[in-house]
């Protein structure tokens, strides 16, 4: 079989990684953060309710910027409902979710949720655009970050929290170009009030950064045109513009499946363009990022199927939804996408992994039981622990397959991130469902002397996962065979797999 060729050089790099890129999600979505993050009582949990078994697999995941409180639900938000004394809360219809709302979660339960996790991770705060507007976000804002002297401050000091909570980064609505969205607007009526409340908060702190919601999918009717007129409202004004995409096999094709990542690319590629066209209209010398604040696999059609299955009447308290339970197929495509996003590290400078618990997450629980690792776990936390540094510029010599949906595809998709120290990690999928591929990487330049580890993710049946039965079922095993020597890299990728090779 013909081998996937491409040759590192360290003067020819993508940009710097940003930790961000390796964010999630928390939404006030199914069992999240009831049961997920937050369940009182649990053997587990501290006196604020947190688990700490999560706690330590957010830990080991590795993520960094958790943006919350959604999605969907942000459009029907209250801030206010969520802080101050947990009983005295009051329980809201979420129209996003079909659920009840009980607010034992709030605002300080999530900053103290990111502080218990380390410095690493940062709040990325969603303000609510739907169904209120410009004088909600700057109250959020100043009760969220002025240190004291105001009323919204001191209730915040009264509340228990004496220091500010430094959200930076804000989302300013999410997903308006969607006709799902409570509040959905079109490009003209968001880009304005986008526009409003980004100034109101520059007002208030020129510092923060802000991202305006691009299309929910590159498959959106209004595609390009949601940016384009969007960002001639927005462009001095915001720092990203933000992309979601959610991919799943359609009608069995799995070959289209496993290159999703081409989609992604795409996708990627096309707001770049379109938005450095729209800087060039207007005569900006300034740079608009990526925020793809929502990606993942999500068998989104099965969720479809079960709403229509919902009691109107019924509104339950964290139901269980779109608890998605990954095969070693989805995680090898997971993997790809990753590598997707690293590939684009130059414009791509936040992400955010959708969700953290339970829902289409990498990290499941059990109600008063045990959490455990989904197969998506496993390419997240090596590639955040070995995927920061400098991005190589990977250009592969493959050979292909056909597929219906993306036609003639590589068999091989990769990155490479080099370190501070020199040393340098592959990322490889290999597409291939039922062939190995043999893989040759020249090295120039580059002061590499050993394999450190191979490690893949890959299993005789691509449709195993870990559940609550088997929760160790999948998980990555040593590769064999690499090579290192005159300045070549050679290994066997494994049939469907993915791979880190780590050379010092």
């Amino acid at each position: 079989m013909r081998t996937a060729r491409f040759t590192l050089d360290p003067a020819f790099t993508v940009g710097e990684v940003n930790p961000r890129l390796f964010g999630s999600f928390v939404e006030h979505l199914g069992r999240c953060v009831y049961t997920g993050i937050f369940e009182p009582g649990h053997p587990t949990a501290d006196a604020d309710g947190i688990r700490q078994d999560v706690l330590d697999l957010v830990r080991e995941l590795g993520v960094t910027a958790i943006r919350y409180p959604g999605g969907n639900f942000v459009s029907g938000y209250k801030w206010e409902d969520s802080v101050g004394p947990a009983e005295d809360r009051p329980r809201r219809l979420d129209l996003a979710w079909h659920s009840t709302e009980t607010n034992r979660f709030g605002l300080s339960e999530y900053i103290a949720f990111l502080r218990r996790i380390g410095p690493q991770a940062e709040p990325m705060m969603a303000v609510n655009l739907g169904t209120r507007g410009v004088a909600e976000a700057l109250e959020l804002q100043e009760y969220a970050n002025h240190p004291a002297g105001t009323e919204l401050s001191d209730r915040r000091r009264a509340h228990g929290d004496k220091d500010p909570y430094g959200i930076r980064l804000w989302c300013l609505g999410n997903e308006m170009d969607g006709p799902w969205q409570t509040g959905h607007k079109t490009a003209e009526e968001y880009g304005r009030i986008a526009a409003e409340t980004a100034r109101a908060m520059r007002q208030q702190d020129p510092s923060v950064e802000l991202v305006a919601c691009g299309s929910s999918g590159q498959s959106m009717e209004t595609f390009a045109e949601w940016e384009a007129t969007v960002l001639k409202e927005t462009y001095d004004l915001v720092d990203y513009i933000s992309l979601h995409a959610y991919y799943e096999p359609v009608d069995g094709d799995l070959d289209s499946f496993l290159a999703s990542a081409v989609d992604m690319e795409s996708f990627i590629e096309n707001v770049v363009a379109t938005c450095d066209h729209i800087g060039a209209r207007l005569k900006s010398k300034k740079r608009i990022n990526l925020s793809f604040d929502e990606w993942n696999v999500w068998y989104m059609t099965r969720w479809q199927e079960q709403a229509t299955t919902f009691e109107q009447d019924d509104w339950p308290e964290a139901p269980r939804l779109l608890e998605d339970n990954y095969s070693v197929t989805d995680a090898v495509v997971f993997g790809s996408l990753l590598i997707a996003l690293l590939r684009h590290a130059d414009r791509v400078t936040v992400a955010c992994l959708a969700q953290l618990v339970n829902v289409i997450a990498p990290i499941m629980t059990e109600p008063g039981g045990p959490a455990w690792r989904q197969t998506t776990f496993f390419p997240f936390a090596q590639a955040s622990r070995y995927g920061r540094g400098r991005v190589l510029d990977v250009r592969v010599d493959s050979p292909t397959y056909e597929t219906r949906k993306y036609g003639e595809t590589d068999l091989l998709h990769a990155t490479a991130v080099r370190a501070e120290d020199g040393t340098v990690t592959v990322f490889a999928v290999n597409r291939d469902r039922t062939r190995p591929l043999p893989l040759d990487v020249a090295l120039n330049g580059l002061d590499l002397t050993r394999i450190v580890e191979h490690s893949v993710l890959a299993d005789a049946d691509p449709d195993a996962r870990n559940t609550l039965d088997e929760p160790e079922r999948v998980a990555p095993h040593p590769g064999e065979g690499a090579r290192l020597a005159d300045g070549r890299l050679t290994a066997v990728l494994e049939p469907l797999s993915w791979n880190m090779i780590r050379l010092g």
